[in-house]
């Protein structure tokens, strides 16, 4: 259902907010006053439309899901709103009357990144899905002040700026006032048992915090259904100590002051230090504080009787980031309700579900016991008496296999395991991508699987495909519009119908034309942004995603550094030119991942000083990578790099985008690589390396990547390259790290993968010089298999299967 705002109402809209909160006239109204109204008067549109929907839910008695993430990777809402609202036709007549377009306006909005990489984004994208699939829906983060960080290269190095989102982005927040609870920290724990034989629960010297709701809208494509994500900030309980302020102890009034202000201050603090660590704690603790007394409190206004809670609300945790609801809510159902534990326990499990989101051990979170027993005491406790109970479970089950009873327990040698507190606290646990979805039954949560293999279940990520299609991309979108209809819009499946044009020369020419054009705007865009000078007849051959060793950039740079030394010795080498696009944040203390960032800094700084060896091999870094530059390079690239370790990758989901753009990727059969195969053939997408079950057997035998070394003269020219080093930098660190590294050589296997990879992009650049036809043929087939991997899709299968969810219509 498009929105049926009229040019009249928006004029009064965007007039009233222009007079109201900047006290000027259309006319008198600067850029950034009117990108405020517009904001505002979207915003105003879709609580409207939110309120009639709450309605029909309540007179429905519909249930609700609630999505519990730390990171909501939004990116602007602006552009996406108005498309989805299908207004924005309605608002460019409006604003043409002031001087001022719609693209104006678009660049004033800051990038909302509360979020890192896949997981934020797909959190987002997820709310855009539930929206326009009509599912009552509501989302919980955080209101990160600063979000994650903004990216600067200085010399090569990564460095860490603030990121100031709020004064552009605030105008999308609601605050809501009568959506406050008060989440506790530290202290002890005093159980008494009253004269009727409830337990009481008193907390003694606890530091206070008052959670404050945020809400911003998010619209479905001509969707009743508006998503609500409400995001907490966190406030002081109390007051600002003017007795300490005015003796002169200015200093202890604003610790005092700022000790809850820190908790939302930044996404995901570093956390190589213990205070790092204990504040982490602590805003998963508020997050799920907050967001289950609203759940509790919301229900209990609507409905009463918290026993059908899981009838009327679905729980889902994004990964183990807010596995402390499970504790959370048993905490509120005993100690508040005064629920028996089996019956709280029942409730709990049946109202939770868990989404495992990777497999690399650093991300399954573990946490010092004592530092939960110091941060949450009453959490602590309740963690212990589900643990004790799922322990004597255990061995009923299980009696004597101490192993097994040791690895499926949630403390283990004074170690919290958040990843098994969610897997036994839910009803459902899924995986992102079929691969995955079985890694996880089979090593990291075999011993569950063994114990409840009924809970485990698989929902392949998606894409919010409007987005970064039909938005994005408007030339594609036209095309496809000329020759399969709009129905794709609204049903990405109907994508399908564009593979019968795979032999109309016409179609695969205007295919061609299309990128052209996409790459000059990003070769425009990246002169704007950083001045690099980018030759758009060049293939774009890009690795957008987050900085990881597991998702091997390091790779890509070794195969870089074969050719610009195949180059350096030969420069009039007959070779397509090729630019190496990459665009990837690392986090703050993670120190090889830096040094992988400076390495390919480094490299492109010399190639860039041999004019003629510039023209055949372009290296660029991207800074400050973000959804709105992923907007511009997306659609501009023609090689897709999907490169991670087979079995390390959990889904991915920038293959997706790539992939309804037309890019063909390069990867190997990990994550949601392994069902793109299947979806497009495996002739249109090109696959390399080793296989994750022939990674695992390789592994048991024992690693070597000097055996790789000593075989490769390729190899071994490219470790004395780094020795000697790029533009004046030695990186014998880096060729130690490939052949003597300690725990273990080349932990990801780049050496072992060296070969068959470099094989594969010298296939990739043969056919792009040889046969441009079957490589345009090949974009179109991936654009014609890319609707299966929609998150309208992922959401239908988590509403069906795991959350009971129906679309109210």
């Amino acid at each position: 259902m498009a929105t049926t705002i009229t040019e009249k109402e928006v004029r009064e809209l965007v007039k009233g907010k222009l007079a109201r909160y900047y006290g000027v006239s259309p006319v008198e109204a600067n850029r950034d006053q009117i990108y405020k109204a517009v904001v505002m008067s979207v915003r105003d549109i879709l609580l409207q439309k939110r309120q009639v929907f709450s309605k029909k839910m309540k007179t429905k008695r519909a249930k609700r899901v609630y999505y519990l993430c730390m990171e909501f990777l939004l990116g602007r809402s602006l552009k996406n709103s108005l498309y989805n609202l299908s207004a924005t036709e309605t608002f460019e007549k409006v604003l043409d009357g002031y001087g001022v377009t719609l693209d104006e306006l678009y660049e004033l909005e800051p990038d909302a990144g509360l979020g890192n990489g896949g997981l934020g984004r797909l959190a987002a994208c997820f709310m855009d899905a539930l929206a326009t699939g009509n599912y009552p829906a509501m989302g919980y983060s955080l209101r990160y002040e600063y979000g994650l960080f903004k990216q600067k290269i200085v010399d090569g190095w990564q460095t860490e700026l603030p990121d100031v989102w709020l004064p552009g982005g605030e105008a999308w927040l609601t605050q809501r006032s009568d959506k406050s609870y008060i989440v506790r920290f530290g202290g002890r724990v005093e159980e008494k048992w009253a004269e009727n034989g409830i337990l009481e629960i008193n907390y003694v010297d606890s530091q206070d915090v008052e959670a404050v709701a945020y809400d911003m809208m998010i619209s479905g494509k001509d969707s009743e259904a508006v998503s609500v994500l409400r995001l907490w900030k966190a406030k002081p309980m109390q007051d600002f100590n003017m007795k300490l302020f005015s003796q002169g102890d200015y200093y202890q009034a604003m610790v005092e002051d700022n000790d809850a202000d820190v908790l939302t201050k930044v996404l995901y603090p570093a956390d190589n230090h213990v205070n790092g660590k204990a504040l982490r704690l602590k805003q998963q603790y508020f997050l799920c504080s907050a967001s289950i007394q609203n759940i509790i409190s919301d229900h209990r206004h609507r409905y009463g009787d918290l026993s059908d809670l899981p009838k009327l609300a679905a729980i889902h945790l994004n990964d183990t980031h807010p596995a402390m609801a499970i504790a959370e809510l048993m905490r509120i159902l005993i100690d508040e309700y005064y629920y028996k534990w089996d019956d709280a326990w029942a409730i709990t499990t049946a109202s939770c579900a868990y989404t495992n989101h990777t497999v690399l051990a650093e991300a399954l979170e573990t946490w010092q016991e004592d530092l939960v027993e110091r941060t949450v005491p009453r959490i602590h406790s309740i963690i212990k008496e589900i643990n004790r109970k799922l322990c004597e479970e255990l061995w009923n089950r299980f009696p004597g296999e101490w192993a097994k009873i040791s690895r499926m327990s949630i403390i283990e040698h004074d170690r919290v395991k958040m990843a098994n507190l969610s897997v036994y606290g839910s009803h459902s646990v899924n995986g992102v991508a079929a691969l995955h979805s079985e890694i996880i039954k089979k090593s990291v949560f075999k011993d569950y699987y063994d114990f409840t293999p009924y809970k485990f279940t698989n929902v392949t990520n998606g894409i919010a495909y409007r987005r970064w299609l039909c938005q994005a991309n408007p030339e594609l979108t036209n095309l496809l519009v000329e020759c399969i209809g709009d129905g794709f819009v609204h049903d990405s499946m109907k994508l399908a119908d564009f593979k019968k044009f795979e032999d109309d020369d016409s179609v695969l020419s205007k295919l061609e034309e299309i990128k052209a054009i996409k790459k000059q705007q990003f070769a425009d865009y990246a002169y704007k942004k950083q001045g690099f000078v980018i030759d758009p007849k060049s293939i774009f051959d890009t690795q957008a995603k987050r900085l990881h060793e597991y998702k091997r950039q390091l790779l890509n740079a070794l195969n870089i550094i074969d050719t610009y030394l195949d180059l350096r010795d030969n420069p009039d080498m007959d070779i397509q030119p090729k630019t190496y696009i990459f665009g990837a944040k690392a986090a703050p203390g993670y120190s090889m991942a830096k040094q992988i960032i400076k390495l390919i800094n480094f490299i492109s700084e010399e190639i860039r000083k041999d004019k003629k060896i510039n023209e055949k091999l372009n290296v660029v870094y991207m800074e400050d990578y973000n959804v709105t530059m992923s907007e511009v390079l997306m659609p501009a690239s023609e090689i897709s790099e999907q490169i991670s370790l087979a079995g390390k990758e959990a889904s991915g989901t920038g293959n997706m985008k790539f992939m309804i753009n037309g890019a063909l990727t390069i990867g190997t059969l990990d994550g949601a690589n392994v069902e793109m195969a299947q979806a497009v053939g495996d002739e249109n997408i090109f696959i390399f390396g080793h296989k994750a079950n022939e990674v695992d057997d390789i592994w048991r035998s024992g690693y070597s990547s000097s055996t790789y070394y000593n075989e490769s003269p390729r190899l071994r020219r490219i470790i004395e390259a780094l020795i000697i080093g790029f533009n004046g930098q030695s990186f014998s660190d880096m060729a130690n790290y490939l052949l003597t590294g300690s725990p273990v050589a080349d932990p990801y296997m780049c050496m072992a993968d060296f070969t068959s990879y470099s094989k594969t992009q010298r296939e990739l650049s043969d056919l792009y010089v040889n046969d441009k036809r079957r490589w345009n043929q090949i974009s179109l087939r991936n654009i014609a298999a890319s609707g299966y991997f929609a998150a309208d899709r992922s959401i239908k299968e988590y509403a069906e299967n795991i959350w009971n969810l129906k679309p109210l219509k």
